[in-house]
């Protein structure tokens, strides 16, 4: 979820040396469904059906929204699918048909940094030719061209950026501000942790003062046993993907944590995100082309559509998260001057300073483990 003019660019700076997640990706992968050998993405005259899987909230609906839009200009039918709640559990449920070469008909996924490497260096994704997205590769923004999981945007490219941190429902929990707040007894089956690895945990640890980037193993199994006795006491009332926001619709709980953007998700008036006393997580999801999209062409051409600013800048609107696409930040400041301000949508170097990248363990499998073990019970 900028531009180069303003404080935004700090921030987008401070972005792409964050989310430098592990290993350097891109080259020939093995494994997956394409016999080892990756492919390509193909353009071509764009006709048909384009199928998306995307995240609950994370695009301008109705009859002047983006989807619709796309369809006038190209003619597609768009199956627009917001399926997507869990990084985890999305791939659970699309590896068996990745691993036979398949996509269960999608042409795009949106999921994170980390989780379109892992999809890559199983062989699940095609790469993409820069040649055939003039349009995104002109505006996205500089400093997220050569991020460290795909250093040459061989098969990714940004749909959105944002924060993790607290949404507080102020009228039953204003005092709550640091990640260690939710830990208190008095709030006990009142908050919500989010049940993905490279969230809850790494904020826990910015509680404690360690710096996830830097953490060892042990660092992170000592995160996740504090997490494992809440969870164990009922102080957690249960961890979640998206669906965080329908507790705090419902009054059930007082905090949660989750994402900068989802205020569009958020019925409750009293609810506002927080950033942690301690500090964020910041991270970026990726639109990707699966092994056997039925329609690169026209993912392609989505791709370089979304990339026009005032395009990006009608979805900004609505999402709240931080657009990847440069120019949006001077639109927003003629029609809409106040979100140009918006320090969750445009945010400044001063206000993440403390904030973290999506970071992985030294070594994962201990960790994950130690982890699938807290949230399933």
């Amino acid at each position: 979820m900028h531009i180069l003019e303003s404080r935004l660019a700090a921030a987008v700076a401070v972005f792409a040396v964050a989310l430098g997640l592990t290993a350097c990706g891109g080259g020939t992968v093995g494994g997956g469904g394409n016999g080892g050998e990756v492919t390509t993405a193909k353009a071509g005259p764009v006709s048909g059906k384009l199928t998306i899987s995307n995240w609950p909230g994370y695009i301008d609906p109705g009859k002047e929204g983006t989807v619709a839009e796309f369809e006038a200009k190209t003619g597609v039918s768009v199956d627009y699918i917001e399926d997507i709640n869990e990084n985890e559990a999305f791939f659970g449920k699309m590896q068996p048909l990745l691993e036979q070469g398949e996509s269960g008909g999608r042409s795009i996924f949106v999921v994170a940094d980390y989780m379109a490497k892992q999809m890559h260096d199983l062989g699940y994704l095609q790469n993409i030719d820069h040649a055939d997205l003039p349009t995104a590769f002109e505006n996205l923004q500089p400093s997220l061209r050569s991020p460290a999981f795909d250093p040459k945007r061989e098969f990714s490219l940004p749909w959105q950026s944002g924060m993790t941190g607290i949404w507080v429902d102020t009228s039953k929990a204003p005092e709550i501000h640091s990640i260690n707040d939710l830990f208190d007894p008095k709030y006990k089956g009142k908050v919500t942790m989010l049940g993905e690895l490279r969230e809850s945990v790494p904020l826990t640890m910015l509680a404690e003062g360690i710096d996830p980037g830097k953490a060892s193993n042990q660092d992170w199994l000592h995160a996740i046993d504090r997490i494992k006795a809440a969870a164990d006491s009922g102080q957690i009332r249960h961890f979640t993907g998206n669906d965080y926001t329908e507790d705090l619709n419902a009054g059930n709980i007082v905090a949660a944590i989750g994402w900068s953007g989802d205020a569009s998700l958020i019925e409750n008036p009293n609810a506002e995100w927080r950033m942690p006393t301690e500090g964020c997580t910041l991270w970026s999801e990726d639109m990707v082309i699966p092994v056997g999209a039925p329609n690169t062409a026209a993912a392609l051409d989505w791709m370089n559509f979304v990339y026009q600013p005032k395009v990006a800048a009608d979805i900004t609107e609505y999402v709240l998260y931080i657009s990847p696409v440069d120019g949006v930040k001077e639109l927003l400041e003629t029609r809409n001057p106040e979100l140009a301000k918006d320090q969750l949508v445009f945010p400044s170097e001063q206000f993440t300073r403390k904030c973290s990248s999506q970071d992985s363990p030294p070594d994962l499998e201990p960790v994950n483990e130690a982890w699938q073990a807290v949230i399933t019970g």
